[in-house]
């Protein structure tokens, strides 16, 4: 029998989950799915500047695979760009911190500590 699967914890959800090029025909071979787990690694790596057991430990999952969401994360964002897709977020097995997405709750990540999404 598997092991279960171990839920990732997000701070939010993204405020726009739809990036990219304005003329790209609304049909799915012209999409990229990223998960909320990946942009999550991707938030925290890249523009909070954890490192990956910063990562994990936040998330509340291994090192190990953080370093695998983060590789399919920024392969999706390569093929958006390169190819002029559009990425769009959604599903993926994750649960919100306890401030339920708002600017509040977890108190381990900077952006609700401070209160300030900005921030």
């Amino acid at each position: 029998m598997p092991r279960p699967m171990k839920w990732r914890r997000v701070c939010s959800l993204p405020e726009s989950n739809r990036f990219g090029p304005l003329n790209t025909p609304a049909d799915v071979e012209h999409f990229v799915m990223m998960t909320v787990d990946e942009y999550e690694t991707i938030r925290l790596i890249d523009l909070e500047g954890l490192n990956q057991e910063e990562c994990a430990n936040q998330m509340n999952i291994a090192r190990t695979t953080v370093q695998g969401i983060y590789n399919e994360a920024r392969k999706k964002i390569a093929e958006s760009l390169v190819n002029g897709k559009v990425l769009r977020i959604e599903g993926g097995n994750y649960e919100l911190c306890e401030g339920n997405g708002q600017n509040f709750g977890c108190g381990r990540c900077r952006r609700h500590r401070f209160g300030n999404k900005s921030e």
